[in-house]
C-alpha cells in the first residue's frame, strides 16, 4: 500500500500542477514539499488538514488510501474552484473567454445552449454512423 507521502505526490500529479504551486497554495516551501513527496519527513495535521481544504481531497483517502482521492463537490464547490484556478493562473486567453460569457445578455444564454446541443448532436451522430474506409485503408 502506498504511504501518505506517495498520495501527496499524486494530487499534485492529478491537479495538473507543479510542486511549487502545490506548495504555495499551502503557504510552505518548496523544499518541505519536496521532502514530504520523497518520504523524508510526515506532514503535519495542519498540513493534511490544509491539502484536504485546499485540494479537495478526501481525508480518509489521504491518510489511509481507501475511498477516493477527492471529495465530491456541489456544482457551485465545482464552479467557484475553476474560478479560483482560473485567475491564479492567469492565462489571459481563459480569462478573455470568461469576460466575453459575462458580457452575453440573458437572451443570448438561450441560443449558446442551442448551440451546444446542436454540437453534441451532430458529435453523438458521427460516432454513431459506421465509417467508410478511405482508399489505402
Amino acid at each position: 500500500m502506498k504511504s501518505i507521502n506517495e498520495r501527496i505526490s499524486e494530487i499534485i500529479k492529478a491537479r495538473g500542477i507543479k510542486k511549487i504551486e502545490f506548495a504555495k497554495r499551502l503557504k510552505l516551501s518548496q523544499p518541505y514539499v519536496s521532502e514530504l513527496c520523497a518520504g523524508k519527513c510526515r506532514p503535519s495535521e495542519r498540513t493534511i488538514a490544509d491539502i484536504c481544504r485546499e485540494f479537495h481531497v478526501n481525508e480518509a483517502w489521504l491518510r489511509t488510501g481507501e475511498g477516493e482521492m477527492f471529495a465530491s463537490m456541489s456544482r457551485e464547490q465545482g464552479i467557484a474552484e475553476f474560478f479560483a484556478d482560473l485567475f491564479s493562473d492567469n492565462d489571459s486567453a481563459k480569462i478573455a473567454i470568461v469576460q466575453a460569457l459575462a458580457r452575453i445578455p440573458e437572451s443570448g444564454w438561450d441560443m449558446i445552449k442551442d448551440f451546444a446541443l446542436d454540437v453534441a448532436a451532430a458529435v453523438k451522430r458521427e460516432e454513431e454512423e459506421p465509417r467508410e474506409e478511405e482508399p489505402g485503408d
